[in-house]
């Protein structure tokens, strides 16, 4: 396999085969890592019936939730033990559009990390209220302002990683847990100089489910960059 997408699920039993399905309608060389948190809805036996049925789906199943951060280490390391090249990470919910897949390998031919932005033209959102549109492109300027990342979309979770670029950066000493994730291990990329570019996707609200945002996570969000930065120490979470 030349190139994997690591999917973490929790609750997800609404969107996960359909999404497996549409990745795989695409025919491209590409395989899927489910990392299920233990789900209650069952969302890791619709992983499990899925990965029978196709032999390019595997699973991993943690036995507690430990957040997206964690879960994406635990994937990084599976790929990177299976030589995979490219390492794309990917919601869940269709919030990130598997059309968009062929784009990033494209664009990863030339690049270390390829991002999917929601605001390199304009804002590219669709059914967020105004509020969490506004939220969210002040968390974007706030991590640009205090970690210098020339990026228009630092929190974004669609992206495809080169594995010598995840080979290169000690995930181990990774810390964050929730979103914060997505901008730690970008920081990490662009601090050791690799060559970083952004496409656009329109980013879609999620189909079904609830959202796994929480104060916890944007608390965390908040002071992550300045712990990157500056070595600012933060509470415990």
């Amino acid at each position: 396999m030349s190139s994997i997408i690591i999917i973490p699920t929790y609750n997800e039993r609404d969107n996960i085969e359909e999404l497996v399905n549409q990745i795989l309608k695409l025919n491209l060389d590409i395989s899927i890592l489910i990392v299920d948190d233990n789900s209650p809805d069952n969302t890791g036996k619709i992983a499990d019936e899925l990965a029978k049925k196709y032999n390019n789906i595997s699973v991993i199943h943690r036995s507690v939730k430990k957040g997206l951060g964690a879960a994406y280490i635990q994937g990084f390391k599976y790929a990177i033990g299976k030589g995979v090249e490219n390492i794309f990470t990917m919601d869940a919910d269709f919030s990130h559009d598997p059309k968009y897949l062929k784009d990033f390998l494209e664009k990863i031919k030339d690049y270390d990390l390829v991002i999917g932005s929601r605001y390199l033209k304009g804002v590219s959102v669709v059914n967020w209220p105004i509020k969490r549109i506004i939220l969210s492109l002040f968390a974007n300027n706030y991590v640009r302002f205090i970690t210098g990342m020339p990026l228009s979309d630092c929190t974004s979770g669609f992206c495809c990683f080169k594995r010598k670029v995840l080979e290169s950066i000690n995930i181990n000493k990774i810390t964050s847990q929730g979103y914060s994730f997505l901008v730690e291990i970008k920081y990490h990329v662009f601090e050791n100089q690799f060559k970083i570019s952004e496409i656009p996707i329109i980013f879609v609200e999620r189909r079904e489910g609830k959202t796994k945002m929480s104060f916890r996570v944007m608390l965390e969000a908040c002071f992550i960059p300045w712990k990157l930065r500056f070595g600012v120490k933060y509470p415990d979470f």
